[in-house]
């Protein structure tokens, strides 16, 4: 409750009181000058300084508090206050959002709202945007999000003039919280009203439709950018080529880049990373291209770069990268340093990796994952182990991608006890619900380790129905280790997956091969033929003559010219060189 003072005493009181606060310097001396005219000034004749009101000047004084940082001297200059409007609430609100205060923002707004006060656009501006960063706040009293929504939704109706910032803060709030699909219906709702168009709302509302792929309603937002005149701004249209990117329409997003007529270096960067999903190739001759225009890559640029090197394991390209990076100072940045080791796993340079690794500043799940992965990929799975228990020494809880690693270096390294151990502790000590790709790793690593009857039993134990891959590894070690029979269920169990129909002949083809039956061999892959290939034929990356070229299964000829042949051919000396007897049934392959 707040005392009956009259108005009249408060200009006194707020001085007085303002006087001993311990950061009086940090008030602008306008205000204390304002102060003293209110009180000792009002009979003047021609004051050289039109006193505000009393509400006016505390509202003024409130937001150079906030300004300043100094939030809880504005908070007791506002609870000190008699009497209040909607501007000192929304002033207030507005400095604890801006501080970062988003819980406190929320619960003066509730306090607002339960004397009474209607919220004009600019409060629930500043309340929506507090609330974009309270998940936590949600999460510890376990509310569920929906709460929250329709807190935010009951507070948008309430604003009856919705102005721009209104409707761009709503479409804000739901796209930073992940959920892009009901931040495209206030987009909708916003056309239909006939509101004014910003630069920042098209924006916003295209990366709510980049984060839900719809890309037909991106083109229609594109038009309406046309047809508005917002094409020529720079930041609207890098997010629509962000968009066509994310939503794989490469053309469209080139388009959008040719037309613009000024560039930043964003719009570089958005093309740039668009392609490497794409055309990895592709992002090397961009680079090129942004130095030409007089561009200067940043780190970002440059983590592009070397993620499309290590998608064409491109090593010959991506060490002069490393070197460009390292002499323009970036090392530091540890997204791109990340990048780096994760090329050089991929290009099969542990050594490098190691050694980017070890001269980090830190560390952070990103940076492990690659690590573990690229040992146990090659061999190393004791020295994947141990990176794992060292990650875990730093405090860093481990994810599905890094179980998926260390799994399979276990798997490598024959370690099939300690694998089990780790796949136990999944849920009951990090909190990992194992997926389908989990049990895929498990199932494989008893396999290997000739553990075949306890793979199946895991298989009939899963949570749920178990997929081609992981009925195809089962039977893979049903091969190796000469379990026919249960090779011949699982078969059975395959075959009622439609998708994997021609795979499963091609299994039991094999598998009567092996067994010297090659009459059914023969029928099996006849009913390949008639089914027809359901996959897509597999392709090799090779790098020639500083060229990457691409080999297809079945490319007899083509673009290596005969390459291919020659290097087999040379595999296949220095396995006779080692005296190395083929193992018949990795020939006969699984598919």
């Amino acid at each position: 409750m707040h005392s009956a003072v009259g108005t009249h005493v408060f200009p006194y009181m707020a001085e007085k009181k303002l006087f001993f606060l311990p950061s009086l310097r940090t008030i602008p001396s306008t205000f204390l000058k304002s102060l003293r005219l209110s009180h000792n000034s009002a009979t003047q004749l021609k004051p050289p300084f039109i006193p505000q009101t009393p509400i006016a000047l505390s509202t003024s004084v409130i937001k150079s508090y906030c300004e300043t940082g100094l939030v809880k001297d504005a908070r007791k200059l506002f609870d000190e206050m008699p009497e209040r409007d909607v501007v000192v609430w929304t002033a207030m609100i507005t400095g604890y959002t801006n501080c970062n205060h988003g819980v406190s923002a929320w619960v003066l707004f509730s306090e607002m709202l339960s004397e009474e006060i209607r919220p004009n656009a600019f409060t629930v501006s500043s309340v929506l945007k507090a609330c974009s960063g309270m998940r936590a706040y949600w999460g510890r009293r376990m509310v569920d999000g929906l709460a929250v929504k329709r807190w935010l939704v009951g507070v948008f109706e309430e604003v009856l003039a919705k102005n721009v910032a209104t409707w761009t803060t709503m479409i804000a709030g739901y796209t930073h919280q992940g959920d892009g699909y009901d931040a495209l219906t206030v987009f909708r709702r916003m056309i239909s009203e006939e509101a004014e168009l910003s630069p920042f709302s098209v924006s916003i509302s295209v990366r709510a439709c980049a984060s839900t792929g719809a890309a037909s309603l991106g083109r229609q937002i594109h038009a309406i950018t046309v047809k508005n005149s917002l094409d020529s701004s720079i930041p609207v249209m890098n997010s629509m080529i962000g968009m066509y990117c994310r939503c794989d329409c490469i053309p469209e997003a080139s388009r959008c880049f040719i037309e613009m007529t000024e560039k930043d270096l964003i719009t570089w960067n958005a093309l740039i990373a668009g392609y490497v999903r794409s055309n990895s190739a592709e992002c090397l001759h961009i680079l090129s291209k942004i130095e030409s225009e007089g561009f200067s890559p940043n780190g970002f640029t440059f983590t592009t770069v070397v993620a499309a090197c290590a998608n064409l394991a491109l090593l010959s390209c991506g060490r002069p990268l490393h070197s460009r990076i390292a002499s323009r100072g970036l090392m530091a940045d540890i997204p791109l340093s990340n990048t780096l080791v994760d090329m050089y796993v991929k290009c099969g340079s542990i050594v490098d990796s190691k050694n980017i690794f070890s001269e980090m500043r830190y560390w952070n799940i990103v940076s492990w994952t690659p690590m573990i992965i690229g040992h146990a990929t090659h061999g190393h799975g004791k020295e994947a182990i141990k990176l794992f228990e060292q990650m875990i020494s730093t405090g860093i809880n481990p994810d599905e991608i890094v179980f998926m690693a260390v799994l399979n270096a276990c798997s490598h390294a024959g370690l099939v006890g300690e694998g089990l151990k780790y796949f136990e502790s999944m849920a009951s000590k990090y909190n990992v619900i194992p997926d389908k790709e989990i049990y895929g790793c498990v199932v494989d690593m008893l396999g290997c380790g000739g553990r075949v009857k306890e793979a199946y039993e895991l298989i009939n134990n899963m949570p749920f129905e178990p997929d081609d891959y992981i009925l195809r590894v089962s039977i893979g070690a049903c091969k190796t280790h000469k379990y026919p029979s249960l090779g011949k269920i699982v078969t059975q169990r395959l075959s009622g997956v439609r998708s994997s129909m021609s795979r499963t002949y091609w299994m039991l083809s094999n598998m009567y091969a092996a067994d010297g039956r090659w009459e059914e061999s023969a029928k099996m892959r006849k009913w390949v033929k008639r089914l027809g290939n359901e996959d897509e034929a597999g392709s090799s990356w090779l790098e020639l003559n500083n060229e990457v070229r691409r080999s297809v299964v079945g490319d007899m000829g083509g673009s290596l010219e005969g390459w291919d042949n020659k290097i087999l051919h040379v595999i296949i000396r220095h396995m006779k060189a080692e005296r190395h007897k083929p193992y018949l049934e990795s020939l006969l392959g699984d598919f």
